[in-house]
């Protein structure tokens, strides 16, 4: 596989998916070789299945001791490791469904997706197909 150009994460309810995108942050135990600049793509379960809701690009990794208290604590309560912090979040008008993407032919879903890298041509593959969906959205 070519070098890993970024992630998918798997953000579990509505209430994670809104502090990520008014946060820019992510908080996780994943052990992954994050870097500065890798793209994240963030999951969700919508109505019509797993779908690609936003990315993000990373700016750093701190580990749980490094954080300010409230975010220390915040990641105790929930038994985290370290933060992701992002340069910047971008949430997709019309989520694209993972059923819609080279993934429909692979049997990875849910929980299977967290984490999974993803090289350069993927990422561009799912980001061309989710600014198209969402560039048909009407405002």
């Amino acid at each position: 596989m070519s070098e890993v150009a970024g992630y998918i994460l798997r953000i579990a309810t509505k209430e994670w998916v809104n502090h990520v995108f008014d946060m820019a942050i992510y908080y996780t135990n994943l052990k992954r070789k994050w870097k500065s600049g890798h793209l994240i793509l963030f999951i969700h379960k919508t109505s019509s299945g797993d779908s690609v809701v936003g990315c993000g690009m990373v700016d750093r990794i701190s580990q749980r001791n490094e954080l300010p208290d409230e975010e220390k604590s915040e990641c105790e309560k929930g038994g985290w490791e370290r933060a992701i912090e992002f340069k910047y979040v971008k949430q997709f008008d019309k989520p694209l469904l993972i059923k819609e993407t080279f993934f429909k032919t692979s049997k990875l879903r849910g929980r299977f997706l967290h984490g999974l890298e993803l090289n350069k041509e993927q990422l561009e593959n799912i980001m061309n197909q989710a600014e198209k969906g969402s560039s048909h959205q009407k405002s």
